[in-house]
């Protein structure tokens, strides 16, 4: 049942996670109660990563301890999982302000049955809780499935031939937690999940929600995705994208459809977030980058979302309408004409069966549907004033999420092909659209030069549509700079009433 007492195996907690587990121990031993730290907190330890949250296991129902434990700790009590005698405590730390999830459950006959019922034998160790608030040795844990011996040989190994039936969950928590411990699964293990893969459809779409969101927020996320369909996961949460596996493109194109996708998380990762790109390490040097870029990308959007996370989702998303939009001209071109806007009620389904939030669904939806439009804009040549004041008009609050978008789907398209200067004039492009937009947002965001009494007076029109058309109109022209003030803007109105009459 324990490890040998090999020094490879010793870790210390850090201090606040220690005052924690001194407090939790000496409530549970005032009450009679034994406890054991179990799962990741001994793995992480040994591999000396950061410990955030912890879990223990008592031989007692922890809902009746776990009111007193959280006044003890100034903190929340949860009880979220009642059939299971689970509770979860949030404690806050007063030195840092950090807040630790301590999660407690009810031991279910004997230790071992409960650490069988496990996923990962690396997460199925523990350690009595009386001896886990200083040092801990390799002697103090309790291993019977030889995690410690998986951990030295950097595999993840199912605790169990039923692990993926009792949790269909835990076959995407495989693909993050061995690419986060840089493991490598354990073929039998890898088997299992290639045969099994089809259970994670039975998952609710929350969990499945945050696990892919976990995905993505991680490095190379792209290379990632296409092993995870070779387990056959991606497929089995988002069928849709099955069509596009293999699905052929223009000669532009480097890769089929569903590659393309993958390739263009990867090419974000590397524009946004400063990832590994194995073709053209030079054409990052050209793509628009700033500290309030970065700030923008980085910010939260929902509870483990972030706009570059979600710029990530749209990727493997965004051409999920080729396959039903594919045709052949009369030139015997591939053409997919119209997949952006078939493609965004597809990707609202999808948003909403795994229960993203309304903005979630509503940014990559939205960038779904707008993705070709920065390089339709940019293809006739000089872009107008005008043609940028509409772009941010009509595309609203994903605007820069949209034009950083099709920089990384250009780079996606190419790959080890890239053409350089095509590339430099479309990063230019791209540098020039924010630039001016920066100047018309300056100048709209001034008092309106006009009101709709005042074009109504001077023209003796009535209220209705035709006014906000007017001071729209008047908006734009003001944004390209064609008008300064209220002369300007009442010749402007004549010009534009003659010219619609």
């Amino acid at each position: 049942m324990t490890a040998s007492g090999n020094k490879q195996y010793s870790f210390t907690v850090n201090q606040a996670l220690s005052h924690t587990l001194g407090i939790i121990t000496n409530c549970l031993k005032e009450n009679n109660i034994r406890g054991y730290l179990v799962g990741g907190v001994i793995r992480d330890g040994i591999l000396r990563r950061p410990i955030d949250d912890i879990d223990i296991i008592t031989d007692a129902d922890p809902q009746e301890s776990a009111p007193k434990l959280a006044e003890l700790l100034n903190g929340k009590y949860v009880p979220f999982d009642k059939e299971n005698r689970t509770t979860r405590i949030m404690p806050a730390d007063t030195k840092t302000g950090k807040l630790y999830h301590v999660d407690i459950s009810a031991i279910k006959n004997t230790l071992t049955d409960d650490l069988l019922r496990r996923d990962f034998t690396v997460n199925a160790m523990a350690v009595p809780l009386e001896l886990a608030g200083s040092k801990i040795s390799g002697s103090d844990i309790i291993d019977p499935f030889n995690g410690l011996g998986d951990i030295a040989k950097k595999v993840l190994r199912a605790v169990s031939a039923k692990s993926f039936q009792e949790d269909p969950l835990r076959l995407l928590r495989a693909v993050r937690l061995a690419t986060e411990l840089n493991f490598k699964i354990e073929p039998e293990t890898e088997t299992r999940i290639k045969k099994e893969c089809q259970l994670i459809s039975s998952v609710s779409g929350e969990r499945i929600r945050e696990e892919l969101l976990k995905l993505l927020a991680l490095p190379q996320t792209g290379d990632l995705f296409l092993y995870t369909e070779e387990l056959g996961l991606v497929s089995a949460v988002i069928p849709e994208l099955i069509p596009s596996k293999g699905l052929e493109q223009p000669s532009e194109h480097y890769w089929d459809v569903f590659i393309h996708s993958v390739k263009t998380i990867d090419a974000i990762g590397h524009i946004l977030g400063k990832e590994k790109w194995e073709y053209n390490s030079e054409a990052i040097h050209f793509v628009p980058q700033s500290a309030e870029t970065e700030s923008y990308f980085n910010a939260k959007v929902g509870g483990s979302s972030t706009r570059l996370i979600l710029l990530k989702l749209t990727a493997l998303l965004h051409d999920i309408a080729k396959p039903k939009m594919k045709f052949i001209d009369e030139n015997g071109r591939i053409r997919f004409f119209g997949h952006p806007k078939e493609g965004a009620p597809m990707v609202f389904e999808i948003m909403e069966r795994l229960r993203f939030s309304n903005k979630e669904t509503k940014i990559v939806e939205k960038i779904t549907k707008h993705h070709l439009r920065p390089t339709q804009m940019t293809q006739m040549g000089i872009v107008t004033d005008h043609a940028i004041y509409r772009y941010f008009r009509d595309v609203g609050d994903v605007a820069i999420d949209t034009l950083y978008f099709t920089l990384a789907d250009h780079l996606a398209a190419r790959g080890p092909t890239l053409d350089i200067e095509n590339w430099k004039q479309h990063t230019a492009a791209v540098k020039y659209i924010l630039q001016k937009h920066q100047e018309q947002e300056s100048k709209i965001s001034l008092p309106p030069i006009i009101n709709g009494n005042e074009i109504m007076r001077e023209f003796g029109l009535t209220p209705g549509p035709q006014i906000g058309e007017l001071l729209e109109t008047v908006r734009e022209a003001q944004a390209s700079g064609e008008i300064a003030d209220r002369i300007g803007a009442l010749d402007y109105i004549r010009g534009f009433l003659r010219a619609k009459s």
